[in-house]
């Protein structure tokens, strides 16, 4: 079979960073990831349809051989037909994302979210996030309506990245409310990265030198209050704790931030890259590959297709995000006086004409057209949000009277 070059480049790229994976597999893997960038969709008959005419092949050959990736070895024609373990590619994934990292910017933040098709399936996931984007390096797809609690998936996930970042690292793991959970913050602090963790305002906290219990809502009573300090948090299941707190206009609830970073060390404001995540749905969905169309209903055979999603993903931010970064720093400059954008900025986005997704979608397809394929970028990571006015004594500044158990520092 005759290939153009920038797809064998590719297939080599793949098989380079999932050498875990045999060499038909990674093939495979390349060809699904490389024609949902091509057609900016994860649509079997899609990608099958354009493979096929590319590689001057019979549709229902391509479309058989890409079908049969993701089934199970029993669904498999043939006798020596195996399936592979997902599972066994989220450290590499995770490797391939810090390959393109800097080699001096030692921080890394992921956000770990749920997300539902439909009633077909729900996703446990968790992603690097980056410039407005999301790349997906660990993730459990589930029937949408199997009961039960998560956490026995959740702590199977995080434990398959024991030791897989360098211990001189900062890794924060961000999660809405909805997440919170004891044993998913001692889980990410086993791992040696750093919880942040946003709950409820409804509970109860003391200092740490005290036995009275107020409550948390009376930290940020009003908005513009922001506070941080150490304290143990709730009265049933305590924990240890800094808590980061913060009421900005425009809120409609506060946020409250659990984390095991010391409070001169942590700002509240990082909790601002969790939402990136759910761009990141967006991006698989309708904004991107278009997944919301999938007539599958099996999970192992979703959970497969998603790591083709996972690499299409990787692959266009990374080359969006090194373009992004060559941008100036506010796309607002190149809008004109009234546009919407520029009247509803604020000090904590600078919108975006093009997201990194979109960016490097573009220009991958600009560049095999142009016969100089693109098949990967760098991660250029933005400097993380930073509260606009701290004190000398490292805490956040403050609104209103701190509590009288609040820790001072030199």
């Amino acid at each position: 079979m005759t290939r153009p070059a920038g797809l064998s480049q590719w297939i080599e790229t793949v098989s380079k960073h999932m050498c875990h994976l045999s060499r038909p597999v990674a093939t495979v893997l390349a060809l699904w990831s490389f024609g949902m960038v091509m057609t900016q969709s994860c649509g079997l008959t899609s990608v099958s349809a354009f493979l096929a005419d590319l590689l001057q092949q019979r549709e229902n050959t391509l479309r058989q051989r890409l079908r049969e990736w993701y089934r199970e070895a029993e669904d498999k024609r043939g006798t020596q037909r195996q399936a592979f373990d997902v599972h066994e590619s989220f450290v590499p994934l995770l490797r391939w994302v810090l390959s393109y990292w800097p080699q001096d910017e030692k921080r890394l933040a992921l956000a770990m979210d749920a997300t539902t098709l439909a009633q077909v399936f729900t996703v446990l996931a968790l992603s690097v996030v980056y410039r407005g984007c999301a790349i997906p390096i660990a993730w459990v797809i589930l029937p949408a309506q199997e009961k039960g609690a998560w956490k026995a998936q959740w702590l199977a996930l995080f434990e398959r990245f024991s030791a897989s970042i360098p211990t001189d690292w900062t890794v924060l793991v961000l999660a809405d409310r909805g997440l919170y959970a004891q044993w998913l913050y001692q889980q990410i602090v086993r791992l040696g990265w750093h919880p942040y963790l946003r709950i409820n305002a409804q509970g109860k906290y003391r200092g740490l030198e005290s036995r009275a219990w107020q409550p948390l809502r009376q930290l940020v009573p009003q908005v513009g209050s922001t506070w941080c300090g150490r304290v143990v948090c709730f009265k049933t299941h305590s924990l240890d704790c800094t808590l980061c707190c913060d009421w900005q206009a425009g809120y409609t609830d506060p946020w409250l931030i659990l984390t095991d970073l010391a409070p001169e060390q942590a700002d509240v404001c990082w909790y601002s890259l969790r939402p990136w995540i759910e761009c990141g749905f967006k991006d698989t969905k309708r904004g991107g590959w278009q997944w919301q169309q999938t007539r599958m209903s099996d999970p192992a055979r979703a959970s497969r297709l998603w790591l083709a999603i996972a690499v299409a993903t990787l692959w266009v931010v990374s080359v969006g995000g090194e373009a992004d970064a060559t941008l100036p720093a506010s796309s607002l400059d190149a809008l004109p006086a009234t546009h919407i954008a520029r009247r509803r900025t604020t000090r904590r986005s600078r919108p975006r004409l093009l997201s990194c997704f979109r960016r490097g979608s573009l220009l991958i397809l600009a560049s095999f057209i142009a016969g100089t394929p693109r098949l990967g970028g760098r991660f250029e990571p933005e400097p993380w949000p930073a509260t606009a006015v701290r004190d000398t004594s490292g805490l956040f500044a403050q609104s209103l009277p701190a509590p009288a158990f609040q820790e001072t520092y030199p």
